[in-house]
C-alpha cells in the first residue's frame, strides 16, 4: 500500500523570508527525488506585508480554514519587508505584522514551542570557554497563554490620563501539559544520547547530579502568583519521572547562566515570554539566529497542522541581496521532516548542513551558495 502523501504549505512572508524560502524550497526538491519522499507543498503568498498592501489584511479571511488542509505550515518571516535604503516601502506595525503567528499558533491549538540549541561543527562560538562546544539544550516555550494573550488594552488614549493594560493568563490545564512535556522530551533525549554512547551530567536540585535535567524558569520572587504554580505543577510531574533532575532558575539569573555555563542545561520550559527572551540568547550559543531553528506544535496531536518556522525574523537590512542564511530554515524544515515521520531525510539534510558549515571556506558565502553546498553535501 502507498504512503500517505503529506501536504506542505510554503509561506514565505517578508523580507528576507522570500529568499531564504526559495533556497529550502530547492533543497527539498533534492531531498524528495534522492529519498523518494511522499511530499508536495504549494507556495502561499501569505500571510505577508505584500498581501496586506494589496488586500488590506495579511491574509485570507478563510486563512485558518485553508491551512488546515495541510499537514504542515512552514514559514519564512513576517515583519518590515525591506529594504532600509527605500523610505517608501509598506510597512506595518509589529502587531499587525506579527499578528498571524499568535492567530496559528492559538488557532491551531500549537501550545508547545520548541527550539534546540546546539552548537554544530563549523559554527561560530561566541564564547571563549572551551565547554562551549558542548552546548546541547532543548528550550521549550509555552505558546497558548501566559503574557502574551492580548487581553487588556489603552485607555484614555493619547491623553495625559492613558492608562496601558496588559494581562497574564496562566491555567493548572496548560501549566502541566507543556511540564510534562518537557519531562517527556528530557526522557527522550536521555535515550537518543545513550544510543549515541554519549553521557552528560547536569546539576539538579534534589540530587548533586543526574544523566538528564528539565529547568523550569519563573520570576517567582516578583510574580509569584503563577511562579508558584509553575513551581507547584513541577514538583507534582517531576514525581512521574524519578531518573530526571530538577532545577529551578529566576529568569534574570538563567540568563546570565545561560552565557556562563549553558552546557549545564538540558531541557529548559518556560512560560511564553520568558521562553521568547531565552531561546535568541539560546540561538546566539548555537552559532547565531541564522543557525536558528523553530517548531510550534501540539505534541498531543497531529490533526491539525504544526507551524515551522526558523528563530530569525525579517531582517529589513540585507533583503534582496542574497545574503541571508539558509541554514536556520533548513534545520526547521530537518524539524518539520522529523514531525512528519521522514527521521532518515530529517537527519540527512541536518547532517548536510553540518557539512556544508564545515566545509565552506567563507564565513557567509550567500544564501544560494550555501543552498548549493547543501545540495552538494546530500
Amino acid at each position: 500500500m502507498a504512503e500517505a502523501r503529506k501536504r506542505i504549505a510554503l509561506m514565505p512572508g517578508d523580507g528576507i523570508g522570500t529568499e531564504v524560502m526559495s533556497a529550502t524550497q530547492a533543497v527539498l526538491d533534492a531531498l524528495r527525488e534522492q529519498d523518494n519522499l511522499p511530499l508536495d507543498w504549494d507556495w502561499l503568498d501569505w500571510p505577508s506585508t505584500a498581501w496586506h498592501r494589496d488586500h488590506g489584511q495579511m491574509m485570507p479571511e478563510d486563512a485558518m480554514t485553508r491551512v488546515q488542509a495541510y499537514d504542515a505550515l512552514l514559514l519564512g518571516a513576517l515583519g518590515d519587508p525591506g529594504p532600509l535604503n527605500d523610505p517608501k516601502r509598506y510597512t506595518l506595525p509589529d502587531s499587525i505584522s506579527l499578528a498571524p503567528l499568535l492567530e496559528f499558533r492559538k488557532g491551531l491549538q500549537l501550545w508547545a514551542c520548541e527550539r534546540p540549541a546546539r552548537l554544530l561543527p563549523g559554527a561560530p562560538c561566541y564564547l571563549a570557554d572551551a565547554r562551549a562546544k558542548d552546548v546541547d539544550m532543548l528550550v521549550i516555550r509555552e505558546n497558548s497563554e501566559g503574557e502574551y494573550v492580548n487581553q487588556g488594552g489603552r485607555l484614555h488614549r493619547g491623553t495625559s490620563l492613558e492608562v496601558a493594560t496588559q494581562l497574564e493568563v496562566f491555567t493548572r490545564t496548560a501549566t502541566e501539559r507543556l511540564i510534562r512535556h518537557a519531562f517527556v522530551r528530557a526522557e527522550e533525549r536521555l535515550r537518543a544520547r545513550a544510543d549515541e554512547k554519549r553521557t552528560r551530567d547536569y546539576t539538579c536540585t534534589q540530587r548533586d547530579q543526574a544523566k538528564a535535567q528539565v529547568c523550569v524558569i519563573t520570576k517567582r520572587n516578583a510574580q509569584p502568583a503563577w511562579g508558584e504554580l509553575y513551581s507547584e505543577v513541577f514538583a507534582e510531574v517531576a514525581k512521574d519521572f524519578p531518573n530526571i533532575g530538577q532545577r529551578h532558575e529566576l529568569v534574570d539569573a538563567a540568563c546570565m547562566k545561560f552565557v556562563q555555563s549553558p552546557w549545564d542545561f538540558d531541557v529548559v520550559v518556560a512560560s511564553n515570554l520568558h521562553g521568547d527572551i531565552l531561546t535568541d540568547l539560546a540561538a546566539v550559543l548555537s552559532g547565531g539566529l541564522g543557525l536558528a531553528p523553530s517548531c510550534n506544535i501540539n505534541p498531543d496531536s497531529q490533526a491539525l497542522p504544526a507551524l515551522f518556522e526558523p528563530t530569525h525574523g525579517s531582517a529589513p537590512d540585507i533583503a534582496g541581496k542574497g545574503l541571508a542564511n539558509p541554514s536556520a530554515m533548513l534545520l526547521t524544515s530537518a524539524m518539520m521532516l522529523q514531525w512528519l515521520g521522514f527521521t532518515a531525510s530529517a537527519e540527512r539534510l541536518r547532517q548536510a548542513v553540518a557539512r556544508q558549515l564545515t566545509e565552506s571556506k567563507e564565513h557567509n558565502p550567500g544564501t544560494q551558495a550555501i543552498a548549493e553546498g547543501v545540495m552538494r553535501a546530500l
